[in-house]
């Protein structure tokens, strides 16, 4: 941990440094701006006059004029990066930059979807928060609740690229992270390279988190429902402004917290999510904030069953397994996940010009899985031992992943003029820990099961004192990696030009007892970098055109080399429009993108269980995007997507030029809801929402199709006095599909109908 004290040694001597040399200097950038305090609609602040003690050591600031009394607290909704929007539509983001700029002057795709439009459709997980999202493929492990599984643009993201708060959280092997729809107050979705500001994550993008932060007026709303699989919750939100003495700034509390327990619609298969999300902001003077958030959650499930595509997307002979069947045995199967984190967001006004934010977090992770799975074990291979009566092989499966990730990033923000150009230059350092303890093993000897009358026996051995399990891997694996950026927004009139680089340092050491005991390490070096140009009209037009490569330090080891996995790297062009017309509560979007990814792992020819990494893959095609609050309680978004997707370099000749599996190539989405606002049904809402998914293929040659699918979701809301009941229906024509196969032997059904009602009240 002392390379964490050492960054943050050197980040503040750059502050000092910074703030010495360039205070002089003066800010006329009217696109990004400082990010203001997580705080929004915070009540007046003055800064102290010479009555009353200074909020800080005065310095000379010759060229400076003193910085604004902020006006008194009205209705103005004034919009945060790091707080809530109003209705479907965000202005602005910081996922982009880092700073605090219009969406429609960042030269990239990003998304954005807040509070209100997550209570409205009622997710029942993260990945379900994506599902209306241009250029992305949510759930796309269907009715598996072990995680949240997503691609963007056609690559699997849901591993690298999920950051909470602008800080990652990565996971390898099982060791993986959950987080609450209920806890988010916007997601934000950049499509796209994004590991020049952020570090190692996939070239298509990232998902970036921002959970719901301490603000100042009180909320105080507890909410309870029940699903039609009887999966019922209790939640509650409680924000609590505390009165300081005078002179000790302002202190703000929140807790958000839920506890969710039932079944699903496979049986012997619960969903059990138990969580808890304290904050506290302290703001000592305006120009100070620091925020401290911390979490804990326990979830309960059992494993998914790897389905063979005979008898789930074509007929087998005995017709199709049912989609509530259950592979396993509920006497010996589990999946339990103990998470925590704790972080803190610290920024600093150190000048009108000079702004220095440090964001921090710990998180551990604690994943038990142990299950018997449908199969013969060897690569998910054929997993019949009679298709003609629908008898299934199984075989033991258990792992313990546990996993540390610590992060540290120090920026500093400075404002200038240099003649007719406008600057907003970002200098950063980030620190990024990673470690892992896996195991992992399998055993053969258990009874094959019935597809169509499955028997459970409290008699078989557990798995883990099954005396022939064997374990293919037992041992740990350390990432430390070290990240330099800089960026700089560059405003000519109308133009903006962002230009950003990034340097990494990242070191791997792996000892694996399950390889002999050896210990492996790697060592790599490797630049990143943007350029990006957009252009605002007048009239709310705003054509880009950006350039970007990246950079992600991948976590394994190469069987076929017997050596740690080399980095995997990417590169984008990217153009489009952006318009959002003035007077006009929304934005319509355009990109067109020819992105590469490299260094790919794929399937090892001469062993299916193990994978190498030789691969390359292409994905090109354009997303269009439209999000809207038409009028007073009416509120749209709208979404199509198409890509040309193909493998594009391989070990397997056969396979070139082919699509990757479990890869949708078109994806086409409407949501609406609307609120009466006026008159006897004053209060009374509904919306509903259509979504497309395109086919995909079960095997590497594109000869076993998996078919697309039409889904419908449907909402009916009211809202009286302090109350709010409602009834959410997802898939409601409750349409039986296969959401996804990985192989000809792995695939899973996707989500029955789902009807859940709810009530909330708030005081």
């Amino acid at each position: 941990m002392s390379r964490f004290a050492l960054l943050s040694s050197v980040c503040a001597l750059s502050v000092v440094t910074l703030d010495t040399s360039l205070a002089q200097s003066s800010s006329t950038q009217s696109g990004a701006q400082p990010l203001p305090p997580v705080v929004v609609n915070q009540p007046n602040q003055q800064r102290r006059r010479a009555t009353t003690a200074p909020s800080r050591t005065p310095r000379a600031r010759t060229a400076v004029a003193p910085r604004a009394v902020q006006p008194p607290r009205t209705n103005v909704f004034v919009e945060s990066p790091r707080g809530p929007i109003q209705g479907y539509v965000a202005n602005r983001s910081s996922t982009g930059t880092k700073t605090n700029t219009p969406i429609n002057e960042t030269p990239q795709s990003i998304s954005v979807v807040g509070a209100e439009q997550i209570r409205d459709q009622k997710p029942r997980s993260f990945d379900d928060v994506l599902r209306y999202v241009p250029g992305v493929a949510a759930g796309t492990f269907g009715a598996d609740f072990r995680n949240d599984w997503f691609l963007i643009r056609g690559f699997k993201s849901d591993d690298n690229s999920v950051f909470l708060d602008g800080l990652q959280l990565f996971y390898t092997s099982y060791a993986s992270w959950k987080l609450q729809p209920a806890n988010m107050e916007r997601v934000e979705i950049l499509r796209g390279p994004s590991s020049i500001l952020y570090g190692g994550s996939s070239p298509s993008g990232l998902v970036n988190v921002v959970s719901k932060m301490p603000r100042a007026e009180p909320i105080r709303y507890v909410e309870t429902g029940v699903d039609n699989y009887g999966n019922a919750y209790f939640g509650f939100d409680i924000n609590t402004p505390i009165k300081l003495a005078p002179g000790n700034g302002e202190l703000y509390t929140r807790v958000v917290g839920q506890v969710q327990n039932g079944g699903t619609q496979t049986d012997f298969t619960p969903n059990n999510n138990y969580f808890i999300a304290p904050s506290l902001t302290w703001k000592p003077n305006v120009d100070t904030t620091l925020t401290i958030l911390g979490s804990a959650s326990y979830n309960e499930t059992r494993p998914a069953q790897f389905l063979p595509y005979v008898g789930t997307v074509t007929n087998a002979p005995f017709g199709r397994i049912p989609t509530s069947f259950y592979g396993g045995d509920p006497s010996t199967d589990s999946f339990k996940r103990e998470q925590e984190m704790l972080g803190y967001q610290f920024e600093h006004h150190m000048s009108d010009n000079v702004t220095f934010r440090q964001n921090a977090r710990y998180a551990h992770v604690d994943v038990n899985y142990t299950g018997i799975t449908v199969g013969d074990g060897v690569a998910f291979g054929n997993s019949y031992a009679n298709v003609a009566t629908g008898d299934l092989k199984r075989y033991g499966f258990a792992t313990r992943g546990i996993a540390d990730q610590g992060t540290l990033d120090s920026q500093v923000e400075y404002r200038f003029t240099t003649g007719i150009l406008s600057h907003t230059a970002l200098f950063g350092l980030d620190l990024k820990t990673y470690s892992i303890n896996d195991t992992q093993g399998t055993n053969p000897a258990y009874p094959n099961i019935n597809a169509l009358n499955p028997t459970y026996s409290a008699a078989l051995p557990q798995i883990r004192s099954a005396p022939d399990f064997n374990n293919y891997r037992d041992g740990s694996q350390t990432q430390n990696q070290l990240g330099l950026y800089l960026q700089d927004q560059i405003k000519l009139d109308r133009f903006t030009l962002v230009l950003s680089g990034r340097n990494d340092w990242v070191s791997n050491t792996r000892f694996d007892l399950g390889g002999g005991g050896s210990t492996l390490s790697r060592d790599d070096s490797q630049f990143s970098g943007r350029a990006g140009l957009i252009y605002n009209f007048d009239n709310g037009l705003a054509p880009y055109v950006s350039y970007a490569t990246s950079y992600n330090p991948v976590v394994g080891l190469n069987f076929s080399t017997g050596t740690l996995l080399l980095p995997e790297t990417g590169q984008q062009a990217e153009v489009g429009v952006k318009y959002q017309p003035v007077g006009f509560d929304g934005h319509f979007s355009f990109a067109y993108f020819d992105l590469k990814r490299q260094n790919v792992l794929t399937t090892n020819p001469l062993n299916p269980l193990q994978s190498i990494q030789n691969g390359e893959q292409t994905s090109r095609g354009l997303e269009l995007e439209a999000v809207a609050n038409l009028a007073p309680g009416l509120k749209v978004v709208g979404s199509f997507t198409t890509y040309n997707l193909f493998v594009s370099k391989d070990g397997d000749a056969t396979i070139i030029g082919k699509v990757p599996t479990n890869t949708p190539r078109q994806l086409a989405s409407a949501w609406a809801d609307y609120t009466f606002q006026d008159g006897i049904l004053r209060g009374f809402g509904f919306g509903g929402g259509v979504r497309y998914v395109g086919g995909s293929f079960a095997d590497n040659i594109n000869t076993l199709s998996v078919p697309s699918r039409t889904l419908g979701d449907l909402a009916v809301h009211y809202d009286w006095q302090n109350w709010r009941f409602a009834v959410n229906a997802n898939n409601v024509t409750d349409e039986i599909y296969v959401a996804n196969c990985s192989s000809a032997n792995a695939c899973f059904y996707g989500d029955r109908r789902r009807v859940t009602g709810s009530i909330g009240y708030k005081w």
